[in-house]
């Protein structure tokens, strides 16, 4: 083949890029709805390795002396010119008679540069410790490390940085690590994969869950959910994470495990204090919900534990939120939050019916076109759906709480002989209220469940796992999804879900 050939070959391609067809042999949204498919139980995977990592696993051990770093992270800003490192120094403490860490004790510094350069840019940040009455094994008091927070600011995108950080006085600093930003906000770039991922839990599937993770290379993780179970568990789980964490960006929301109800009606109090979240950036006025960047891709976060009705502060933040993104700048709209609307498995079924009914309008209004949710322990990926009718404009709901919690497997589903929830028992446990009254209209009209697998289900499978999305330009999205029990390359589940602007457009 001829140069003059090559070139030819090659803006044939570019062009066909361009238009929105995307080559390859995987299925597309716009060949649905598709039929409804239950995979069928794989019991090796079921029983798997739900079993808590002892204390004197690799993972979990603490590698640090004194006032070294321990616990980094690094979290994304509204946008991609700045991000957010978070580290702990020093030891939590429990027990009846304690003495809080004093956050002055130590810096807060972090000195950084673009990858083979010198870092010779330096920024210094914030500290903090919180106390609380952690109810796990009996309620004792606790006291956490020294808690650190440093943004970093006029970054450049999709460029490489190293990072060190610690307090240099002493000397206690960590070791270096890198990240990348994310692109500039355009309808053409977008961030290579971004890992997704709920309910990981400390034990052996959240290992595997872990290094199938790090395998895929993903350049943004998103945690929908039941981060650690830090109500559950004494062992240090975000150390575990740090090989990720301190590498990759990572934006997550609070699920169930995270709430920690303390006095007073605190909620979320470690959660919000051991990570950085881009709330004030993004017109927020809590950790539980805000919005951030990633190239032509913009997410909003939101919490079924704290107030979601009309008049909330979380619901007219969503609103403006949504009403201000620029989809000729950012295209693909993405929201994420716990609890899912729907999920077809008996565990947790309708449980956020209420947060459903006051936010699916406004969501489907605005033309959102993905949510992810965590909390149950499965996989599910939907039929495009709004109001629980197939529906072309709808977003796809896709539940990825299969990240390896030590809780059971969902393995029921509502629609089995037998498994339909009594009503009475799906209120909203948190907020108040119940709204999940049988249907009225369609196939399941007059009955609480379906008899069959609702046509708005796609896909659904009982097995650990994770998720990859690579979005390829303004219309395609390639999403796959991956078992534990495969090699991490493998995907259970893929598709390309495209996205029909001219059809759906938002208000």
């Amino acid at each position: 083949m001829g140069i003059v050939s090559v070139l030819i070959f090659l803006l044939l391609f570019l062009l066909l890029w361009s238009s929105g067809i995307v080559l390859g042999d995987f299925p597309t949204t716009l060949q649905g709805p598709f039929k409804p498919v239950t995979a069928p139980l794989d019991k090796k995977a079921y029983r798997g390795n739900a079993i808590d990592l002892p204390d004197t696993y690799p993972q979990v051990q603490k590698n640090v002396e004194g006032f070294e770093p321990q616990q980094i992270s690094v979290s994304l800003s509204s946008n991609y010119d700045s991000v957010w490192i978070s580290w702990v120094t020093g030891d939590f403490q429990i027990g009846d008679d304690i003495t809080p860490l004093d956050p002055e004790s130590v810096s807060s510094v972090v000195q950084y540069g673009i990858s083979g350069s010198p870092m010779s840019y330096q920024a210094i940040g914030y500290s903090l410790v919180y106390n609380q009455l952690y109810t796990f094994e009996g309620a004792q008091n606790y006291t956490s490390g020294i808690i650190h927070h440093v943004r970093l600011t006029g970054l450049e995108p999709g460029t490489l940085y190293q990072y060190q950080c610690g307090d240099p006085s002493i000397p206690a600093t960590s070791d270096i690590f890198y990240f990348r930003t994310m692109p500039v906000s355009s309808p053409t770039d977008y961030p290579g994969r971004i890992a997704m991922v709920g309910d990981l839990g400390l034990t052996y599937n959240t290992s595997t869950t872990f290094s199938h993770l790090l395998s895929n290379h993903p350049d943004l993780l998103v945690l929908v959910g039941g981060v650690s179970y830090a109500d559950m568990y004494l062992t240090n789980g975000t150390g575990f994470m740090q090989p990720l964490l301190a590498n990759v960006p990572t934006m997550m929301v609070g699920g169930k495990h995270e709430i920690e109800e303390q006095a007073e009606d605190e909620i979320f109090v470690a959660y919000s204090s051991r990570f950085a979240f881009p709330s004030d950036e993004s017109g927020s006025f809590s950790t539980l919900y805000y919005s951030f960047n990633a190239g032509g891709i913009h997410f909003v976060m939101l919490s079924p534990y704290i107030y979601y009705v009309r008049s909330s502060d979380q619901y007219e933040w969503l609103e403006d939120d949504l009403y201000n993104v620029d989809r000729n700048v950012t295209p693909w709209l993405v929201a994420a939050w716990y609890a899912p609307w729907y999920s077809t498995f008996k565990a947790h079924y309708r449980e956020a019916e209420c947060m459903r009914v006051e936010m699916e309008e406004l969501l489907y209004e605005y033309g959102v076109d993905i949510v992810f949710n965590g909390h149950v322990h499965a996989y599910e990926r939907s039929n495009r759906v709004y109001n629980y009718s197939l529906n072309p404009c709808g977003p796809v709901y896709i539940t990825l709480g299969d990240g390896g919690s030590r809780e059971a497997m969902a393995i029921a589903h509502a629609d089995d002989p037998g498994n339909c929830p009594e009503p009475s028992t799906t209120p909203d446990e948190y907020i108040g209220g119940f709204c999940a009254f049988n249907f009225t209209s369609g196939p399941a009209s007059g009955k609480f469940c379906w008899d069959q697998q609702p046509e708005y289900s796609a896909y659904r499978e009982s097995s650990f796992g994770h998720g990859i999305l690579e979005v390829k330009n303004e219309t395609h999205a390639l999403w796959s999804w991956h078992r534990n029990q495969d090699s991490y390359q493998i995907a259970g589940d893929i598709i390309y879900i495209v996205r029909e602007p001219d059809r759906c457009l938002p208000v």
